[in-house]
């Protein structure tokens, strides 16, 4: 069965009304909600289930903190220490390496398909065979922090658990075993990173926020936080007077060096927020403004975090199918939208692009519109001999006031890689039909 909106509050109303489903959670919870809600948990993460009676009460206090106090009262200040910055980043990151010379193209005539379809299953197996290299061994993904206007300001790795649920969202619809592997790995370093009530954050000097929380929340859906649905209230409570999401998680005790400038409704993170909580009464005004924003061709600089037009219809067509139904009247006018993003030779602007607009066609069902043939034909022929795709900008803060240095991008060839990847599915899946 599909998930409800609130786990929690649907086991409690079952068991009010079932007696003898009542006697199975008090005797075996987790069986019980693993079998109910057709998911398998971890194994090391115990469930309790407790009944009050007219004589006994329980009072359940949340977990402790990961954080001391000396930690949480350092990361209000972090910002302005570039000792505690450079905790958040890595050794510095090489330049950017250019594109590779475009590869051999395979002839275009229908005796080519099933080469064509074969040089893509093998050109995603490199890709993976890449990203088990850049990928750590607690299973984080890598990112590169760098300056968009500026190329001498260094460059940094690092690797947030935005990132690993950014890519490994991407590469869930991979079959091949190292896929597999490789999302199991990124799922537990997630669990290993998430702060009650399952709320993530970016870096430790910044609040929490509900792009991270989205996106982590999908990839680990079987957590018991997560499926029981623990951290929705607080999601919920963080929506402005239009009933659209904001992107910080404002605490009093929390990190706050963002309401100076934020710019709180975005789309994409109204899209990633709907694509986890669903089609349901309280996400229907981001519904509706995400709606508004397609139907009047206002995308164009409605995202402070993402660079272009590609990346929120990527998310918003995302969210068309994590929570139908939705969005699905959206479906055939993002459609359009997307495919009229192509320059006159029918390319969008960069292989990371290219890559998202094919997986967000398979969303909306009209990725017969594009020609799988060349598209498979461009992914196979730019990508490396060590099977990574170049890095690209994938989002990043394009509207601070503070000049050149505050100009700051996110990607790499991993993250490239992960899209790219998925894309080839969608096509090669065209190519078989």
């Amino acid at each position: 069965m599909k998930k409800p909106f609130d786990g929690a509050d649907f086991l409690i109303s079952r068991a009010c009304d079932d007696y003898d489903f009542r006697e199975r959670l008090l005797a075996k919870p987790k069986e019980t909600i693993e079998e109910e809600f057709g998911v398998t948990m971890a194994e090391d993460h115990e469930i309790h289930v407790h009944e009050e009676t007219y004589t006994a009460t329980h009072l359940v206090l949340p977990p402790r903190s990961k954080f001391t106090q000396a930690e949480r009262e350092e990361a209000k200040t972090g910002a302005e220490s570039i000792e505690f910055l450079r905790k958040t980043m890595h050794d510095p990151a090489p330049p950017a390496r250019p594109p590779a010379p475009p590869g051999e193209r395979i002839p275009k005539n229908a005796a080519a398909t099933e080469a064509l379809a074969k040089a893509g299953r093998e050109s995603i197996r490199r890709g993976l065979v890449f990203l088990e290299s850049a990928i750590d061994e607690n299973g984080a993904w890598h990112c590169i922090r760098f300056n968009v206007a500026d190329p001498n300001i260094p460059r940094h790795f690092e690797k947030p658990p935005f990132i690993s649920a950014f890519c490994a969202l991407a590469l869930e619809c991979c079959e091949e075993a190292r896929a597999r592997a490789i999302c199991a790995a990124t799922r537990a370093y997630l669990v290993g990173t998430i702060e009650y009530p399952g709320l993530w954050r970016y870096y430790r000097h910044l609040p929490r926020d509900l792009d991270s929380t989205a996106l982590c929340s999908l990839v680990i859906g079987t957590h018991p936080w997560i499926l029981l649905g623990r951290n929705v209230p607080r999601m919920l409570a963080n929506r402005d007077e239009e009933g659209r999401f904001m992107t910080w998680v404002l605490e009093d005790d929390e990190p706050d060096v963002v309401s100076r400038f934020r710019i709180e409704a975005d789309p994409v993170v109204n899209a990633n927020v709907i694509a986890y909580l669903g089609d349901c009464p309280e996400t229907r005004d981001a519904q509706r403004w995400l709606e508004a924003l397609i139907t009047e061709g206002d995308l164009d600089g409605s995202s402070k975090w993402y660079p272009d037009e590609v990346a929120i219809c990527y998310a918003i067509a995302r969210a068309t199918v994590r929570a139908r139904p939705a969005l699905d009247r959206l479906r055939p006018i993002l459609a359009e939208r997307i495919l009229n993003l192509r320059d006159e030779e029918g390319e969008y602007g960069n292989v990371l692009q290219a890559a998202q607009a094919v997986a967000a066609l398979h969303h909306v069902g009209r990725l017969e519109r594009v020609d799988a043939k060349r598209e498979v034909e461009r992914f196979t022929s730019s990508q490396r001999e060590d099977g990574s795709w170049p890095e690209f900008l994938a989002f990043g803060d394009q509207t601070l006031k503070w000049g050149a240095v505050g100009q700051i991008g996110h990607g790499s060839e991993a993250v490239t890689t992960a899209f790219c990847i998925e894309a080839l599915e969608r096509l090669l899946a065209v190519l078989r039909d």
